[in-house]
């Protein structure tokens, strides 16, 4: 039975188009008739200003200290010991004019924004450069951005090595790694001291624009040993012949440490194949640590031998990264004075099941956890150079998450002790369904504990009015880059959501699930009964939300991350996993995954939303197909929207039926004057597990301005205090007084056809 608060019209008849959201039309166009003109001029930052949450920061980032854990070790505090909540979002400002990186930290501090993520890399990695170079003007960027940070009250979060590059000849690592540089940092001895003389350099040097090196200015909050980075990944099969001996000669030692040499290890193993890899050299007294994809195989009553040597590679590897962060923290902490909170990297692996604890383990040499996740599953977009461009030409397939909620990026274990943080995500570009991200986002890890999702990534200072490249043209018109999060729908939808979620609106839930995990049942790579694995191939069809699902021995259903909050405890007693009984929270039948708050209701078959909280109340999704009509306590959202996300959010603190400013806050779609597509079908997969998708072909890209379809929703309110609406425009300046009717205590507000944000308060009177 769901314990849903508000009515509700349910579809009967869903095709499974429908309910995966996989559209088989071009879209509707935006034009004059049913959209507005998005095409904002910079904010003058006055004020006027109706909608500014430039206030919820400190005067100065670090004013109070560096952050800290909380007492238990799962979240942060600042360094007076109040509790502190991060909405974050990475940003490439350090490529910024001076006064564009000020302007920027003024625009995100408006929006919400408390903690950016620099994700850079400070090394020099141009041929010819020497291995302890530095590139000064990354390291000159990042200082005088941490100015305009502090400024606004924004804390910084630094990544300072992304290993994804080749290595400069020039450099003389073993091997030459081109496009293979990834995995080497954790071995390497000659890489490792690069890193420590990289980051003396930069966090030690006195930054101009503050008078304060890095690791002594408590505006940094939190830095990262290095960006997705792992042996357990794929990557680790590219490794140079020279560099898989180095790691072989290390294991080596390893295996004769622990069996007294390594024919002893060799004849522990057992009698029977033990693997073949052409670095072995047994004679030599070398072993080679085998390719990741044998980690990724079942283990093999046929094999026993092979089995225990890969139970011993794991094993090996889980140390050796867990060693490597140790050893690097000691670094930070000890020789160069940081006392930011330490996070070791945000990797996955060639598979989440087998060895992501192993993985997450490795990352508890320090305080916080993390993991990057994007929402849009692979067949979402796809054409040339799709990874970073999207052209006229391209396989598009607009859908969204309300359908395929396993794909959510904030479903996660969280390990005891150590706060998580989602360093990257987005609803990829140029999916028309991301009205819905932010605030998915800020209720869901609300409800589970997370610690914060960085967006990934402000490329631009403001709003990209015009996104188009004229560096590339395509197909008969210009590229767009397919990272800029500074589009209407996305970095427009913050401030009702960064307000909820840093001022505590939406309830944090009882832990459904809690699973420990002993050091043994890492090393044999046995899965978790609930991983947080990442979700491959068709996201749209999933075993575990059809009505006849029953669970397959004591496999959990995987809507406990939408429940609450699933925790763990890794090198523990297996024997103390704890699970609530998840079946008054989980309707089959109905397709609605209930939190055990009960203030969210996810419908998965019917694509919505809904949050139904004191202080904030919301509904996302596809309003017009279900019923349109939505009673949310003292709120009652009418739409007639096809697709929307429409909140309201207290501005004062106080319940909405009794507060004095309230925030409602529209999200519709938006795409590029011109932006047109057609019917497309692609297969995608290769033999018996190929499988078509029905989608579109972009024809045109289109040009400025955005254009935002039209909102199409009233608003009543059930709050006497209530009597003025105010249309705001997109920097949140007052437009004009909307024309409101009341009935008795409830407050009606037909909401404005451009309507993105509209205050409504008591009005004052002199």
């Amino acid at each position: 039975m769901s314990p849903a608060r508000f009515s509700l019209t349910i579809l009967l008849c869903l095709t499974l188009l429908a309910s995966s959201g996989v559209s088989r039309s071009e879209e509707t166009a935006l034009d004059e008739t049913n959209s507005w003109d998005f095409a904002p001029a910079r904010d003058p930052f006055t004020p006027e200003a109706l909608l500014d949450l430039r206030s919820l920061n400190e005067t100065h980032s670090g004013e109070t200290g560096f952050v800290k854990l909380s007492g238990d070790g799962n979240s942060f505090v600042r360094g007076d010991g109040q509790p502190i909540r991060f909405w974050a979002i990475g940003t490439d400002a350090i490529g910024f004019s001076p006064e564009d990186m000020d302007f920027h930290a003024r625009w995100l501090a408006k929006l919400g924004v408390n903690l950016v993520r620099l994700h850079v890399t400070i090394c020099d990695t141009k041929e010819g450069s020497q291995i302890t170079d530095l590139n000064e003007e990354v390291v000159g960027g990042v200082h005088r951005f941490i100015k305009s940070c502090k400024d606004n009250g924004i804390y910084v979060l630094i990544s300072p090595f992304y290993p994804h590059f080749d290595a400069p000849t020039s450099w003389g690592l073993a091997g030459d790694p081109k496009g293979a540089l990834e995995g080497i940092i954790f071995f390497d001895p000659k890489l490792q001291d690069a890193y420590r003389h990289w980051t003396r350099e930069f966090y030690t040097r006195k930054n101009p624009y503050t008078g304060l090196a890095i690791a002594e200015d408590p505006t940094v909050a939190i830095l990262q040993v290095l960006n997705e980075d792992s042996l357990l990944f794929w990557t680790q099969q590219n490794l140079p012949e020279a560099q898989r001996v180095l790691l072989a000669d290390q294991f080596s030692i390893w295996l004769s440490e622990k069996y007294g040499s390594v024919p002893k290890a060799w004849e522990a193993w057992g009698e029977g194949f033990k693997g073949k890899d052409p670095v072995d050299h047994l004679e030599a007294g070398r072993l080679a640590v085998l390719k990741v994809f044998e980690l990724t195989r079942d283990p093999n009553p046929k094999t026993p031998a092979l089995d225990a040597r890969l139970r011993d590679t794991t094993e090996y590897i889980g140390h050796l990264q867990r060693d490597f962060y140790a050893a690097m923290g000691r670094h930070l902490r000890e020789d160069l004075g940081c006392r930011q909170l330490l996070n070791a990297t945000n990797w996955r692996t060639a598979n989440d099941g087998k060895l992501k604890a192993v993985e997450r383990w490795s990352y508890h040499a320090l305080e916080i956890d993390a993991e990057n996740e994007y929402v849009g599953s692979d067949y979402q977009h796809k054409g040339e150079a799709d990874g970073y461009r999207i052209d006229a030409g391209h396989f598009l397939v607009n859908e969204s998450v309300l359908g395929k909620p396993f794909e959510l990026s904030t479903n996660f274990r969280l390990e005891e002790g150590h706060p998580f943080i989602v360093t990257e995500t987005s609803w990829k570009n140029p999916n028309r369904y991301q009205s819905e991200g932010a605030f998915l986002g800020a209720a869901y890890q609300s409800l589970t504990g997370l610690d914060g999702i960085c967006w990934f990534s402000a490329q631009t200072p403001y709003y990209e009015n015009d996104p188009r490249k004229p560096f590339w043209n395509f197909n008969g018109s210009q590229s767009l880059h397919k990272w800029n999060f500074c589009w209407p729908m996305s970095v427009g939808m913050f401030p009702a959501n960064a307000l909820m979620y840093r001022q505590g609106y939406v309830a944090e839930g009882e832990p459904v699930v809690h699973e420990e995990r002993s050091l043994d049942q890492l090393w044999n790579r046995e899965s978790l009964r609930l991983p947080d694995n990442e979700l491959y191939g068709d996201a749209r069809h999933q075993d575990f939300l059809e009505k006849n699902w029953k669970p397959k021995g004591d496999a959990i259903n995987p809507a406990a991350f939408l429940i609450g909050p699933v925790t763990s405890k890794l090198d523990r007693d297996p024997t103390a996993t704890i699970t609530q009984d998840l079946s008054q929270y989980l309707d089959l039948d109905l397709g609605i995954i209930s939190s055990n708050t009960g203030e969210l209701n996810w419908h998965y078959r019917d694509r919505l939303v809904t949050l139904n909280s004191l202080k904030a109340k919301g509904v996302s999704g596809f309003l017009k197909k279900n019923g349109g009509e939505f009673v949310l306590g003292a709120v009652t959202i009418r739409s007639t929207n096809d697709y929307a996300t429409i909140q309201l959010v207290s501005m004062d603190g106080a319940p909405i039926k009794s507060s004095k400013r309230v925030l409602i806050q529209c999200g519709t779609a938006a795409r590029l004057t011109g932006w047109r597509t057609e019917d497309a079908v692609e297969t995608f997969g290769k033999g018996d597990d190929a499988y078509e998708v029905h989608g579109e072909r972009i024809l045109t890209i289109g040009g400025p301005p955005w254009r935002v379809e039209n909102t199409y929703a009233n608003i009543k309110i059930a709050n006497p205090r209530l009597t003025k609406a105010t249309l705001l425009d997109v920097n949140g300046y007052p437009v004009r007084e909307i024309v409101t009717t009341r009935n008795a205590e409830v407050l009606e507000i037909p909401l404005p056809r451009n309507a993105m944000y509209v205050i409504v308060e008591t009005e004052a009177h002199d």
